[in-house]
């Protein structure tokens, strides 16, 4: 027996065509529409979270040198840190205030010897990314606040 083939077939060469690639790139479009919203506000999110923890880190602080002293310390290096204010990274590390990797400067927003507010205030690209919390506030009494207008920061 005897095959025979199909010239037809035989010419046609393999491979995708313009309109199979331009529907495989309209769904990366989309689909990278969707996703790298929501991955940027996932990473402001989890670099907030490192600075709610170093200001949860400071006011412990404060309540033992109030336990000490009788008062609460009005500034940063009184309470063992090297600089007035503290700069942090993304993952609550002490860095120097020109560090290209700072998100988050640390400082008093008003001290006296009964009261205090914790200010941290977002720094370089956390600045542009986080805008919507802004910088963050807590008190003595752990009264939280936030200078932007979103209410889910803490």
């Amino acid at each position: 027996m005897k095959m025979k083939y199909c010239r037809k077939n035989a010419n046609k060469q393999g491979g995708i065509t313009l309109m199979e690639l331009m529907i495989v790139v309209a769904i990366i479009s989309i689909v990278s529409a969707i996703a790298y919203p929501n991955y940027t506000r996932f990473v402001a999110k989890s670099k907030r979270a490192s600075s709610v923890s170093v200001m949860l880190q400071v006011a412990d602080r404060q309540q033992q040198f109030f336990m000490d002293n009788k008062r609460y310390a009005t500034d940063m290096t009184s309470l063992g840190y090297e600089a007035n204010p503290i700069m942090i990274n993304d993952d609550g590390t002490v860095v120097t205030a020109g560090d290209s990797k700072r998100t988050y400067e640390l400082s008093f927003q008003s001290a006296s010897a009964m009261a205090y507010t914790i200010l941290a205030t977002p720094q370089l690209h956390q600045a542009t990314s986080d805008y919507g919390c802004g910088a963050l506030t807590m008190t003595e009494a752990g009264v939280k606040g936030q200078s932007g207008a979103s209410d889910n920061c803490w």
